[in-house]
């Protein structure tokens, strides 16, 4: 499945390659690796917040338009 990624998505994606660019410049193995780890956690947190962003994003649109779910909008009737 595809799904589009969101901002917060884009900015989670940009800190991890950032990280990736750093891991590779160390020289210490140990330092590197955590830095690699850490940009794996930050690719997860894009995919999950982009998921999240999606999932919100629908539930409002859902929200918006549940007078009209049933192609029927329904009257509230006053008593005088």
């Amino acid at each position: 499945m595809t799904f589009q990624i969101s901002q917060r998505g884009k900015e989670y994606l940009e800190t991890a390659q950032t990280l990736l660019r750093a891991a590779q410049t160390m020289t210490d193995r140990a330092i590197a690796g955590q830095l690699k780890a850490l940009a794996d956690d930050y690719q997860r947190r894009a995919e999950k917040a982009s998921h999240v962003d999606a999932a919100k994003a629908s539930a409002r649109s859902a929200a918006r338009s549940a007078p009209y779910a049933f192609g029927v909008l329904v009257k509230v009737r006053q008593n005088d």
